[in-house]
């Protein structure tokens, strides 16, 4: 198991917090893919391929401003 420090996942994303969200997104995301485009040999679970992916720079991103509902 790999462990991830907070100053890890700070450095591609400028906050820890942001960070997690981040590749929680992206686990999401590695989820809803079928079993059979996974590539073979990566058995590691979604959470940690999205913090490696993040923390090697391979997930681009950015912040959308969420639009309020008009009444």
């Amino acid at each position: 198991m790999r462990v991830f420090t907070p100053d890890e996942v700070a450095e591609s994303t400028h906050s820890k917090y942001l960070g997690v969200l981040v590749a929680a997104r992206y686990a999401r995301e590695l989820n809803l893919l079928p079993r059979e485009t996974l590539p073979l040999g990566q058995q590691k679970k979604l959470t940690t391929r999205a913090l490696e992916a993040l923390t090697s720079g391979q997930i681009e991103f950015r912040l959308v401003k969420r639009r309020r509902r008009e009444e």
